[in-house]
């Protein structure tokens, strides 16, 4: 099956952190980079056909708050001329790795200037990003050829968990004791889809490879060592299945609510080599059905979700005030005084919710898919719960939908309305937790019309 109009260009480019440089994923814990295990990228991906190009950039970071996307954005349009809204920008949420800006305490909010790390980010990171992300894809303009595109999908339910339990007393706990006997059932599914999209030149080499599967990749918290976690070990393994000149971009899903950790399991290791192991066997096997699929075209749209905000408490209002009032030093949990107690940053952060809902009464959150032939990819920023994954996927009118959480921005957490009932981690209002019940169906439903805007024969 021939579909030459399609043309592809990839390049991989270091974004490792140097020594010192503040790791993010904690909640109010200094967490200066002290090892390097695995280095970090940036790797993108440019495809072209039927006169329209767009941008895949996949980093091996956290996340990237909507300003500093809005930036990168525009130094790419400057720097390669590529439409800032054709460019999609993924983080693969590695806990293992610094962010971009401040997505804990934001800038509004008033911290001792010593305290600058429990915000979330490092700004001297940024720059290393920036120019990083602009030469990875100057580079892959450089080497834009004509491509094959191939797909293939499997399942594997190896790896990923839902991390939430109803326990005895009713309530929810994420990440409760390994096989505590107070946990009565799972609260929720995970999506045990693998999915790869592979481009192929004129030769059979694969040029580049887009990897989809949904899992927190949270093994390295909350040490101070740098690696890619499962993300960049399987897209190490499956360069030695494609090639090593092929760039694999993963695309993590919606893994809002989806861990590592078996919890069921009393011989669980924690091991992210062995996470990359199983999905690059699963991978392989992938390899060997791969179906062509023909691109003569390719449609980017976006849509901006008017999301309301979640109503607070004011009883909440007076006690964060108290509160504040009372410890305007931060409490500390350690001898070494490097992580504070979490509810003196979540009074900060609600601090800064308070100060966004007061200005406007919802959030502009972006979904933006890319259509390849019967492919589509499909970014949302923040942390949406797998069950909103798992609606879209169902009801897609795409052969295949590969999907990507923290994409041109992190939104926080969106859970279930069944979630933010039961209680849980990431039901906590914070700005990581700030949207009203029905946001993820409202997502799920914007991300749909998305979807069938862009496959509906008109």
């Amino acid at each position: 099956m021939n579909n030459a109009s399609l043309r592809a260009g990839a390049a991989i480019v270091d974004i490792t952190p140097a020594m010192g440089v503040q790791l993010a994923g904690d909640i109010g814990r200094h967490r200066p980079v002290e090892e390097i295990r695995d280095s970090l990228f940036a790797r993108v991906l440019v495809l072209e056909a039927g006169g329209q190009r767009c941008a895949v950039v996949s980093l091996d970071i956290i996340a990237i708050t909507k300003v500093h996307n809005t930036s990168l954005r525009q130094l790419i349009a400057e720097r390669t001329g590529l439409p800032a809204e054709a460019v999609m920008i993924h983080c693969v949420q590695n806990h293992a790795a610094p962010g971009i800006g401040h997505e804990i305490v934001e800038e509004s909010v008033e911290l001792p200037e010593e305290l600058w790390y429990i915000r979330g980010g490092d700004d001297r990171y940024i720059p290393v990003v920036f120019e990083a992300v602009a030469t990875a894809l100057e580079r892959a303009l450089a080497v834009m050829q004509p491509v094959t595109m191939k797909v293939g999908r499997a399942t594997d339910g190896r790896v990923a968990f839902n991390r939430r339990f109803i326990m005895r007393d009713g309530n929810a706990r994420t990440h409760p004791p390994q096989c505590s006997p107070e946990i009565v059932y799972c609260e929720g599914p995970m999506d045990p889809e693998v999915s790869l999209a592979v481009f192929e030149n004129a030769d059979g080499q694969a040029v580049a490879a887009l990897l989809h599967h949904t899992c927190h990749p949270v093994h390295g918290y909350p040490q101070r060592w740098v690696s890619g976690g499962w993300p960049g070990a399987w897209a190490r393994g499956m360069q030695g299945v494609l090639g090593e000149d092929c760039v694999p971009l993963v695309l993590n899903g919606f893994c809002g609510n989806i861990h590592h950790n078996n919890h069921l399991d009393p011989d669980f290791v924690d091991d992210y080599l062995a996470m990359g192991r199983k999905l690059t066997e699963t991978g392989a096997r992938i390899v060997a059905q791969l179906t062509p699929m023909p691109v003569t075209s390719l449609t980017c749209l976006s849509r901006t979700l008017a999301v309301p905000y979640r109503t607070l408490d004011p009883a909440q209002f007076v006690q964060d005030d108290r509160y504040l009032a009372e410890h305007p030093e931060p409490i500390w949990i350690d001898r070494a005084a490097e992580a504070v107690e979490w509810e003196w940053v979540y009074a900060h952060s609600r601090l800064g919710l308070r100060r966004r809902i007061a200005a406007a009464p919802a959030y502009e959150l972006e979904v933006q898919a890319f259509r390849l032939g019967e492919v589509a990819i499909l970014g949302a920023e923040g942390e949406p719960f797998v069950e909103g994954q798992l609606e879209v996927k169902l009801h897609s009118p795409a052969a295949y939908t590969l999907m990507a959480h923290m994409t041109n921005g992190c939104a926080g957490y969106i859970p279930t309305k069944l979630a933010l009932r039961n209680g849980g981690y990431e039901t906590r209002p914070g700005t990581w937790s700030m949207f009203c019940p029905d946001a993820l169906e409202m997502l799920a439903q914007g991300a749909r019309e998305v979807l069938d805007e862009m496959f509906v024969t008109k």
